[in-house]
């Protein structure tokens, strides 16, 4: 599923080919006779993140100062990843000349044509052989490459460190179980109305998408081995939904709304008043960039009782429609805005000048190399947070084996939407029947899949 660039992730594609302009005049032929191009760019920071945007802007005036004759046209629609317009805007032509494609859709899009072989061009991304050997591979196929590894996360528990002081809970002891999870959800809704325990989804596929980093983290699967029948219909399943409605019906501590989206349950965890919530490290980014939650409150630990932990990414791609020029331009700006150290979104000096939370930890695509050292490095040296907040998290990490989204994952998060709502939405909600319906849907769509 969609994490943010600069993650996570999980920033959305404005899916138009003439977006609006990044705030850069256009750019003029080079001095040795270069030929002009123009590419549109795929997450540029909403409106809603004014400083953010204008990292992003004075990003692309630099990067066309840099390279005379290249125009750079941003677009701002958030997230980058939308799942209900990707496939339609992809199968059109429609997307930009640089995109996100997440690493569910990696195999599908590149078997469908629908991005560029950029062999060719990798000697344009500085850092390329420093980028982890595992995900380079799932941007290739038959030797030839076609994406520039951009995200690589694993999920944990996201929580309110400033609400477990106030509900007499000690921050720098998270739940490590899920009894122990439920406890101190009652806890924190327990501070007053409209204080949420726990946080989580029901709609918009990531209902179905937690519902996965829930039944991964206790051991179960979404398909089975050969990816032809769904597995979820479990007893691995069934508890998954039975601890949430046992905590939104018998403890109280879920709240009442329905969240359905990415953005509804960021905007309750930054309102500081939602106690925990799964989540990889971007999400105290997200809640603090773009959500107004105050930096110091927030931590996060390992998956409770974890078996495994999803893991997931992105990476961008170059429209097949690029013209030579058009793809060295674009392959140059992703490199320069997410490849290089100490500009574009690792600026981490820049970052905390501007308030943003420097420091949270991400598994990052380059891993342990030098660009990957040099990057921790500095995002250490300029920590606006106290990075101990995270220490739990990283141990966790090291540990606990990761574990990719299923094959289709889009189509089963959709139907799974329906056994969290189902079970969020009704006290008297029938989780053996919410398990089989959506198994007899997985297993039409699988079949028809092939």
């Amino acid at each position: 599923m969609q994490r943010s660039t600069g993650l996570l992730l999980v920033t959305a594609l404005s899916l138009t080919a003439t977006a609006c302009g990044s705030g850069g005049e256009p750019a003029t032929p080079s001095a040795s006779g270069a030929k002009a191009v123009t590419i549109t760019v795929a997450c540029q920071p909403a409106k809603s993140a004014p400083k953010e945007r204008q990292a992003w802007d004075d990003d692309v005036a630099t990067f066309m100062k840099e390279h005379p004759g290249v125009t750079v046209k941003s677009t701002d629609q958030q997230p980058c990843f939308d799942p209900k317009t990707f496939g339609p805007k992809l199968a059109g032509g429609q997307m930009e000349t640089a995109f996100v494609v997440p690493v569910t859709n990696y195999n599908d899009v590149i078997s469908k044509g629908q991005a560029l072989d950029i062999t060719p061009y990798t000697s344009s991304i500085k850092n390329w052989n420093d980028l982890r050997a595992d995900h380079k591979e799932l941007v290739t196929k038959d030797g030839k490459v076609y994406g520039i590894p951009n995200v690589h996360y694993s999920v944990g528990l996201v929580y309110n460190r400033a609400l477990f002081t106030q509900a007499g809970l000690d921050p720098n002891n998270p739940p490590k179980t899920w009894a122990e999870v439920r406890e101190a959800a009652k806890k924190i809704a327990a501070l007053g109305t409209g204080y949420v325990g726990y946080g989580e989804y029901s709609g918009g596929n990531t209902g179905g998408w937690h519902f996965t980093q829930a039944i991964y983290g206790r051991g179960g699967d979404i398909l089975t081995p050969d990816n032809k029948k769904a597995a979820f219909n479990s007893p691995e399943g069934k508890a998954v939904l039975q601890t949430l409605h046992d905590m939104r019906w018998v403890d109280n501590s879920m709240g009442t709304k329905l969240l359905v989206g990415w953005e509804s349950l960021m905007v309750a965890m930054g309102s500081g008043k939602v106690g925990m919530m799964l989540g990889a490290p971007d999400v105290v980014t997200d809640v603090v960039n773009k959500f107004k939650g105050k930096v110091d409150d927030y931590g996060i630990t390992g998956f409770p009782e974890a078996k495994a932990s999803l893991s997931g990414g992105e990476a961008f791609m170059i429209n097949p429609k690029a013209t030579p020029e058009e793809a060295k331009a674009a392959l140059e700006w992703v490199d320069f805005r997410f490849n290089t150290v100490g500009k574009g979104r690792f600026d981490f000096a820049r970052g905390k000048s501007i308030g943003n939370p420097v420091g949270v930890p991400d598994n990052a695509v380059f891993g342990d190399s030098a660009t990957g050292q040099a990057i921790q490095a500095d995002r250490v040296k300029n920590a606006s947070l106290p990075v101990t907040n995270y220490d739990s998290y990283v141990q966790a990490a090291g540990t606990i084996p990761p574990k990719a989204e299923p094959l289709y994952a889009q189509e089963l998060y959709a139907i799974l939407d329906v056994a969290m709502s189902g079970v969020l939405s009704r006290k008297d909600a029938n989780i053996d029947e919410l398990l089989t319906d959506a198994e007899t849907k997985a297993n039409s769509v699988l079949a028809a899949k092939g």
